[in-house]
């Protein structure tokens, strides 16, 4: 029986969550859902109401780092967990006060109201990462590793606030490792639209990907 991964699509959780699995080419069934209009399966299942969640063998995952350890814990074709300890380092500014800038700059309204404060104070983790990858084509080397792939969706997501804005900052590391993973074919397949799920439809596996060595 396949895991069921309670996900949204646009959610930066869910995409490292997504892009975990993909990598780790495990099969499970996608159950895409509204945050607005949360079915109560998944309610049921986890009461706290946030993706991304996988439900497997009576496990239930509920955040998204550990469903990235749990994919890659089963199969690491491209050793994403290798230096897995500055991984978590950077994982955890990127959750903590990078994810708090974040939030206030995006959803200014429910906040202070001051997006540019916001944008400023997160704009120094971002520097902090152009200056490291300007060192290394990845975060902490010269491949990809669990930090990349955690951390990508939420510089994403902040770029996309005012892309005019973000476009025209001297970031030029940052922008070609952003820009790197946007284009990328794993990117492309873990955005792939799925319908609102509900209970009584077929199960939708997701396409994995091919695991490669190395």
């Amino acid at each position: 029986m396949s895991a069921v991964l309670y996900s949204f699509r646009r959610c930066p959780y869910a995409m490292r969550a997504r892009l975990a699995i993909f990598t780790a080419g495990l099969q499970i069934e996608h159950r895409e859902i509204l945050l607005r209009d949360k079915a109560p399966e998944f309610l049921q299942a986890s009461p706290k109401g946030t993706v991304p969640v996988v439900v497997y063998d009576g496990t239930v995952i509920e955040e998204s780092l550990d469903v990235m350890l749990w994919a890659l814990q089963q199969n690491d074709p491209e050793n994403w967990l290798c230096g897995s300890d500055a991984s978590l380092d950077l994982i955890a500014q990127n959750d903590g006060p990078f994810k708090q800038a974040l939030d206030r700059y995006k959803y200014a309204s429910r906040h202070d109201g001051n997006p540019e404060k916001w944008r400023v104070i997160g704009a120094e983790t971002l520097v902090e990462y152009d200056t490291a990858l300007g060192q290394s084509p990845y975060l902490l080397g010269s491949k990809p590793r669990l930090a990349d792939m955690a951390i990508f969706p939420f510089v994403r997501q902040f770029a996309n606030t005012d892309r005019t804005w973000f476009d025209t900052q001297s970031w030029p590391h940052l922008h070609r490792w952003l820009n790197e993973h946007l284009a990328s074919d794993r990117f492309a397949s873990i955005m792939k639209k799925y319908p609102k799920w509900q209970a009584g439809d077929p199960p939708t596996l997701a396409r994995t990907a091919q695991p490669r060595q190395g």
